[in-house]
């Protein structure tokens, strides 16, 4: 065999070993499909987690499919989707329709949307008579809402305030600029772009202690039982995620992956939207009692969900993946070169 030869064989055998690795690779790593129901930063944990590899390193293939809200808790309840980025109310929706779903990480641990209204309305007292646009059904966005109300001291029926169920966040947006409703609650990013176009803030709430938990990382407790390494790899994922978010060296690919997917063109903004998220995801995120336990607390107060009362946080809740990854250090050591 002369040089020529050898050299192409030889080319050739690496080029069939590089292939052959890639697809065993890809073959070992469990497919996992998760699902998020906002398009908004809360999703953050779970877009960086696929795009650093951290799914990849603790042996999972996985892909993140938005399904909004309610129907991203029928997926999993009918197996078609195994973990999903869900807030308390679809769980707990779920749980007392008989399912087994669990809350194993805290992702959003108090309320952070910001309650914004059209130029016209200066007050919350202005919103009487008016129309303020909710989310789902009995979703995380709705009972956002409730609470502003509350906080206001303003009653929906009592004084007349007409809560239309306009959708997702995009319609949510489109019926404030259109002038259908007065007012809604926003993710804090998209809330600034109508702020800078002349809209009014009648609550931050990312700024005031309303114990409240917005958001979570669900699965089943039979897939706990069943494959205990398996979700506690999933978590691992989502928790290093968390860690990689809140590492300075690394704000320029976090907000990348923000202005990527929440499509912010402007320095300004992507600048806002990561520092909301630097402040917004506990670095320890497990699931609170008390944020449960309110959630629970309104849906029952509000008929979101009479059954609601019956239930505690230890229904809704798994907190024993997080707190063993806490009490092991793992989570820890994630900072410890920060």
């Amino acid at each position: 065999m002369n040089f020529r030869a050898a050299t192409c064989f030889l080319l050739g055998a690496y080029i069939i070993v590089c292939w052959y690795s890639r697809v065993h690779a890809a073959q070992s790593l469990t497919k996992l499909f998760v699902a998020y129901g906002s398009v908004s930063s809360n999703a953050a944990p779970l877009w960086i987690a696929q795009e650093q590899g951290f799914f990849n390193k603790y042996g999972m293939d996985a892909e993140p499919v938005f399904i909004i809200g309610g129907r991203a808790i029928q997926a999993m309840v009918a197996g078609q989707v195994e973990v999903g980025f869900i807030g308390p109310v679809h769980v707990t929706n779920a749980v007392t329709a008989g399912a087994d779903l669990a809350m194993i990480l805290g992702l959003r641990n108090k309320l952070n949307t910001i309650f914004v209204a059209r130029p016209s309305i200066k007050s919350p007292e202005q919103l009487k008579g008016k129309k303020v646009a909710t989310g789902t059904p009995g979703g995380p966005v709705s009972l956002a809402v409730y609470l502003v109300l509350d906080y206001f001291g303003l009653n929906s029926q009592r004084d007349k305030i007409v809560l239309l169920q306009v959708g997702g966040t995009a319609e949510r947006l489109a019926a404030l600029r259109a002038g259908s409703v007065e007012a809604t609650s926003l993710p804090p990013e998209l809330a600034r772009v109508l702020i800078s176009e002349g809209y009014h803030v009648l609550l931050d709430t990312g700024k005031e202690d309303i114990p409240f938990q917005f958001l979570g990382l669900v699965t089943s407790r039979k897939l706990i039982k069943s494959k205990p390494l398996f979700v506690d790899n999933i978590a691992k994922a989502i928790v290093e995620s968390v860690a990689f978010i809140h590492k300075p060296s690394n704000k320029k690919p976090v907000e990348q992956t923000l202005a990527r997917h929440l499509r912010l063109d402007r320095a300004d903004l992507v600048e806002e939207a990561y520092l909301d998220i630097l402040t917004g995801f506990p670095r320890k995120p497990c699931p609170t009692m008390r944020g449960v336990a309110s959630v629970l607390k309104l849906m029952a107060q509000h008929g979101i969900n009479p059954k609601a009362s019956q239930l505690t946080s230890e229904d809704i809740v798994d907190p024993s993946i997080c707190e063993r990854l806490d009490e092991s250090g793992f989570i820890d050591r994630l900072y410890k070169s920060y």
